[in-house]
Order: structure tokens, then C-alpha cells, then sequence
């Protein structure tokens, strides 16, 4: 290889590996002293500093199936809904993230091929206000975490150093979920970090429990109808599995 090029190649990796480093330190910086209950959010909002070029994102973790995935936190209410149309509908590029164990990408979601690849989100993404949606899972080849989900406002693809800048997050954060979910500031195993989407899980799980009971269905189309009913009301999962565990909600009442 001539000297220039593997030059190029050592200032490539040392600029990576020095923007990997500012990265993790803003991260931590920002979560740094932080009770456990806030650093989902505080994660969330240096995550926004760090990736001025989208308009919004969010960061979902997953349970026993990835059908019940949790939301961590979110930049603001279109990121928070365009988490929810996707396990609602089945469908979106943070499904296909997760199944392919890779980045997915949709830089125009009001025409093809996005659209076409996913009709359904391709709609509700844009009256959510969401142009263009990017998805990273978080994990290694052996297992997916999670996923850091980004959107704009606008159509438009990520440009390479942009894209470079978001897998180094993706990373980042996977580090984070990894160290943070095993460790305990308690010595008797006090609530985690993330205690709040470990608890919505749980309470997902109990209403479609319940909900399997009301009306005699699988699991599966228990979970099913919680979505599409909280889907159709533009509220989360969540929200309407703590009024079905409350009974403030039966679905034999639909």
C-alpha cells in the first residue's frame, strides 16, 4: 500500500477513535450525579446535543420479545409517537433493526421506496411530523438491545460524517445499557436506571394478562388489541396498560 493511503487509513482511525472518546465523556458528563429515575431522560437530552443533524429521536429497549419493547426516553412527543406507531403497526425501519441486526435507514418516508416498504408508518409518521425516520440497534452481533431511533422533519439522507457520529452513539449507549443495567447504587439491589421501563414492561405485561382473560385470546393477540386500542385513541401502550391493570378500562366493553 502506497505511504499516503496508509497514512489516510491511521488518521481515519485515530480521528474515530478520538471522536469515540468525546462522545463517551459527553455522555457520561451528562448523566454524571444524576438519580437513577432521571438519567433515562438526561441520556436522551445529551443524545440531541450530540446529533444536531436530526430533529428528534428516542431510545427503546427491549424485553423477553421484541414485540415488547419499552420506550427509555424520548427528545419530544414526535419521537415518543413514531417509537409507538412502530410496535403498534408491526412495521417501520426500528422493526426491521431489529430483525436484521443493522441500521435501516428511510431518508423519505412520502415516497418510494420508503413508503412502499412500510405503508402504514410511511402515513402515520407524517401526520406525526416525521419526513425521514433512521433507526440503530444497539448491540452486537449477538443480540440487539435496543434501538436509538432518529427522525427529521424534512426528506434527506444522513451524510457520512453524520452517519459515522450516530453509529458512535449507537455504540456509546450500548456500552451504557450494558454497565448500567447490571449495576445497583444500593447494595441490597436498589431500583436501576432503568427501573421505569423495566416497570412499564411489567405493567404491559400484567394488562395483556388480563386482557387474554377478559376475552379469551392468545398473548398475542391480547398484546395486539392493547396497541390498536391505544394506537387509535393516539395514546401509548403504556398509558392504557396502567388503566386496564387500574380497571379503569375493559376491552368487553369495546
Amino acid at each position: 500500500m502506497p505511504r499516503d493511503d496508509a497514512q489516510g487509513g491511521e488518521d481515519a482511525g485515530e480521528g474515530t477513535g478520538a471522536e469515540r472518546a468525546r462522545i463517551a465523556h459527553e455522555l457520561v458528563a451528562g448523566v454524571q450525579g444524576m438519580p437513577p429515575g432521571e438519567v433515562p431522560d438526561a441520556l436522551c437530552r445529551t443524545c440531541v446535543s450530540l446529533l444536531p443533524m436530526v430533529s428528534g429521536l428516542s431510545i427503546s429497549v427491549m424485553g423477553d420479545e421484541a414485540d415488547l419493547g419499552v420506550l427509555l426516553c424520548a427528545s419530544g412527543d414526535v419521537a415518543a409517537r413514531l417509537a409507538e406507531i412502530q410496535y403498534t403497526l408491526g412495521e417501520g425501519p426500528c422493526r426491521d433493526a431489529l430483525h436484521l441486526r443493522a441500521p435501516v435507514f428511510a431518508p423519505d418516508l412520502t415516497n418510494a421506496p420508503d413508503n412502499r416498504r412500510w405503508p402504514l408508518f410511511s402515513t402515520q409518521a407524517a401526520k406525526a411530523g416525521a419526513a425521514a425516520a433512521f433507526s440503530l440497534p444497539l448491540g452486537g452481533a449477538g443480540s440487539v438491545l435496543g434501538t436509538l431511533d432518529l427522525y427529521k422533519d424534512t426528506p434527506g439522507s444522513l451524510r457520512g460524517a453524520h452517519i459515522r457520529t450516530a453509529l458512535l452513539v449507537a455504540d456509546a449507549i450500548t456500552l451504557a445499557v450494558i454497565a448500567l443495567e447490571h449495576a445497583s447504587p444500593d447494595p441490597e439491589g436498589a431500583v436501576t436506571w432503568l427501573a421505569g421501563a423495566e416497570a412499564d414492561h411489567e405493567e404491559v405485561h400484567h394488562a395483556t394478562g388480563m386482557i387474554m382473560v377478559q376475552l379469551g385470546v392468545s398473548g398475542e393477540e391480547a398484546l395486539l388489541r392493547l396497541r390498536a386500542r391505544a394506537f387509535a385513541q393516539g395514546r401509548t401502550s403504556v398509558e392504557l396498560a396502567r388503566d386496564v391493570v387500574n380497571r379503569t378500562l375493559d376491552l368487553r366493553d369495546d
